[in-house]
């Protein structure tokens, strides 16, 4: 069992951060503010931070470092299209201290799902049929990313028609269901996430903005709400 898989069993509402730039400072103050998880990007352009990330050559001693500084999972979102996916890449990634990946189902390529070293984990959004979820029981899936936010509502307040979503996801996936803030989610929607079931709550740019200052004061806000 990896540190995500262990993470499914704590009781507790995990919080996990999606770094908006691969920046040891961005991480340090994340992990110091009280952060269960965090992840990094390759391969990919992010609408919400607005950034580009390129090879994994162009980061990994970055890796290494934020790997060094906390025992708690560590993910990696690949790539932002089936071509961006290196098997070669993705080989290196245990070694680094990789936990999991995170990449949307049409971009994950079928070898992700027989690579037995990383927890698997796949997000979908606001397009995908979500009957289709139902069906993931046999591929050995970690957990779901509910991304299911239109791009243009990027930002905007979270709604009890988002919650009953999430919900749904949860009772009909039957796995582990990861809520990204794509709305601008505030310590306040804490314990309605919690009644919908979700496991964790992945903070990103739209929420923590790009400064480590920033990073640092949306961490600890979420971090008394979760124990509170």
């Amino acid at each position: 069992m990896n540190r995500l898989q262990h993470a499914w069993k704590r009781d507790k509402l995990q919080l996990f951060v999606s770094l908006p730039s691969n920046d040891e400072e961005l991480a340090k103050a994340a992990i110091e503010e009280g952060a269960d998880g965090v992840k990094v990007h390759m391969n990919v352009s992010h609408r919400a931070s607005g950034n580009s990330f390129g090879p994994l050559a162009a980061y990994r001693e970055t890796f290494e470092r934020i790997r060094g500084m906390f025992d708690g999972p560590l993910g990696i979102v690949p790539g932002g299209s089936l071509q961006d996916i290196r098997p070669e890449e993705i080989e290196a990634l245990p070694d680094i201290g990789f936990d999991f990946f995170s990449i949307y189902a049409f971009h994950m390529p079928t070898f992700l799902l027989r690579f037995p070293k990383l927890a698997r984990t796949f997000a979908i959004n606001s397009e995908f049929d979500l009957r289709l979820i139902e069906a993931a029981g046999p591929f050995r899936i970690d957990a779901l990313e509910a991304s299911v936010i239109p791009g243009e509502e990027y930002g905007s307040p979270l709604s009890f028609a988002d919650l009953l979503k999430y919900h749904w996801l949860v009772q009909h996936s039957g796995l582990p269901v990861i809520v990204p803030s794509q709305r601008k989610i505030v310590p306040e929607d804490v314990p309605s996430l919690v009644d919908c079931g979700v496991k964790a709550l992945l903070i990103g740019a739209v929420v923590t903005g790009n400064q480590a200052d920033e990073v640092r004061r949306a961490v600890a806000g979420f971090r008394e709400a979760i124990e509170r």
